[in-house]
């Protein structure tokens, strides 16, 4: 069996596992190609992509991705953790581009709760002085 490199991402609320094997780069995303699945949002692609711009192996593995929860901006940034993890994976030589780029990194930031007597997180009713 070939090798295949298994690797998870998350972002706000999704979650993404991506399988690297050796390949043309191919992107399988939940059934789908990459480009139908973010409904070509180029920003999003390119934000995917940038792992494999720092390591320079655009088109040398395929890609099968899960992903699931949040919507495609998260789940872009799941997948792109997830890459960005596999491939420090399969070659540990890649992993200090990779950390300098700052791409292993989770992003810790998430949605901030509402409070009660607001009308959102920060935002207040209207005030009235008389």
């Amino acid at each position: 069996m070939e090798e295949q490199i298994i690797a998870t991402g998350r972002r706000k609320e999704a979650v993404a596992t991506v399988r690297l094997k050796p390949g043309s780069g191919k992107w399988n995303v939940n059934g789908r190609e990459l480009r139908d699945y973010i409904r070509n949002r180029q920003m999003l692609i390119d934000h995917i992509y940038q792992a494999y711009k720092v390591t320079e192996t655009e088109g040398k593995f395929d890609v099968f991705c899960r992903t699931k929860g949040g919507g495609i901006s998260g789940q872009a940034g799941a997948m792109r953790l997830a890459l960005a993890r596999a491939l420090s994976k399969y070659d540990s030589t890649l992993r200090q581009p990779l950390k300098d780029a700052g791409l292993l990194t989770r992003d810790p930031r998430e949605v901030e709760r509402k409070k009660y007597g607001m009308v959102k997180a920060r935002k207040r009713f209207q005030y009235s002085k008389r």
